[in-house]
């Protein structure tokens, strides 16, 4: 049986060592309503030597079991997005709806 080759984006790193956490997001179209869903699955994926860092657009392949959820690792690094200024850009704008709802 071949192994599964999946391309997603890395959502958190430096928490675990040599592991990292990978957004995976599919879309396909509904059997009965024929309309388009996407789906985003996480997975804890092994990565040796720590290189994948927030935002990263890996290429994962599986592999044998690494830990009791880790069945997949990094197998390339294709490119890096710009999640990580969008998560900043949210937390600001948390903060200022904060300090907003608190001087009323």
């Amino acid at each position: 049986m071949p192994k599964k080759e999946l391309t997603g984006v890395v959502i958190s790193s430096g928490k675990m060592d040599k592991t990292v956490k990978v957004a995976v997001e599919r879309v396909f179209k509904h059997p009965k309503y024929g309309k388009y869903i996407k789906k985003v699955k996480k997975y804890l994926v092994h990565d040796p030597e720590n290189k994948c860092k927030e935002g990263d657009i890996v290429i994962i392949k599986e592999g044998r079991p690494f830990s009791k959820l880790k069945r997949f690792f990094v197998y390339k690094i294709v490119g890096h997005t710009s999640y990580i200024r969008e998560k900043e850009k949210e937390e600001e704008r948390e903060k200022e709806t904060e300090l907003l709802q608190s001087a009323t």
